[in-house]
């Protein structure tokens, strides 16, 4: 790589990072005591799939008149470089969400994609359903700790076909009954209509399941197993981490 292009590289990298961390804090969410977290992700153990990601920041707020934040942003590896050493892409996404009523469990959503690269940003609109909040549920969920949630990103806005869309799983566990410092979280991208080059399926799937246990205050070690059917091979790998949390 050129110096030029590690220089842009380096800012993209500021610019996203700096984005994640102050959007969620402004003055206006702070006058209103939001709460919320921020995680830091580093894995300097990749199983099959060298060039995935080895950074992730997620962040999470409550905002004010019932709207909610969360981002994703990742940092990936260069291709056959050691973990940690050499960061060279970046895939983010930005969600704002806002709960239709206070006893509802449905919030409308809207997500902006930014990565590395041209012509590829991603944006979409959709609703969400809270499944562990839903009345009929929500005892349920209780009983097994699980907050699991479906988003609809109905509508795209891209350089892709319109009829392509999307449903997200995402899901949050506690096993209090082993132990109180262990948790597994996780996601399901499931994208449908969308033609790959590969032979792989036109409905592919990215999914994550980390399961994390807490060894000191705020910080855990961490075991992430990986599915990204956007690659042409190597579709699984395993990353084995550590997270730190702060909590406000």
């Amino acid at each position: 790589m050129k110096l030029g292009e590690y220089w842009v590289c380096g800012i993209s990298h500021i610019k996203i990072i700096l984005m994640c961390l102050f959007l969620p804090i402004s003055p206006v969410a702070a006058s209103t005591s939001p709460s919320g977290f921020i995680d830091f992700n580093f894995y300097p153990y990749l199983s099959d799939v060298d060039n995935d990601n080895t950074v992730t920041i997620n962040i999470a707020a409550q905002l004010p008149e019932d709207f909610s934040y969360f981002s994703l942003t990742n940092l990936s590896n260069q291709s056959n470089a050691g973990e940690l050493s050499d960061t060279t892409s970046y895939y983010t996404e930005q969600n704002l969400r806002w709960k239709i009523s206070q006893s509802s469990s449905l919030d409308l959503t809207a997500q902006l994609n930014f990565r590395t690269g041209d012509n590829n940003d991603r944006h979409r609109l959709g609703i969400r359903w809270r499944l562990n909040d839903f009345y009929a549920f929500k005892d349920f969920f209780q009983s097994i700790h699980l907050n699991y949630s479906l988003n609809l990103h109905a509508i795209q806005f891209d350089d892709q076909p319109a009829d392509i869309w999307q449903i997200e799983h995402a899901f949050f566990m506690r096993f209090p009954y082993i132990s109180k410092q262990l948790y597994m979280a996780g996601f399901i991208d499931h994208t449908f209509n969308e033609d790959l080059i590969s032979d792989i399926s036109k409905n592919p799937i990215v999914a994550e399941a980390q399961i994390g246990y807490e060894i000191l205050q705020h910080f855990y070690l961490t075991a992430e197993y990986r599915i990204n059917e956007y690659r042409y091979s190597d579709t699984s790998n395993l990353a084995l981490g550590i997270e730190y949390k702060i909590i406000w």
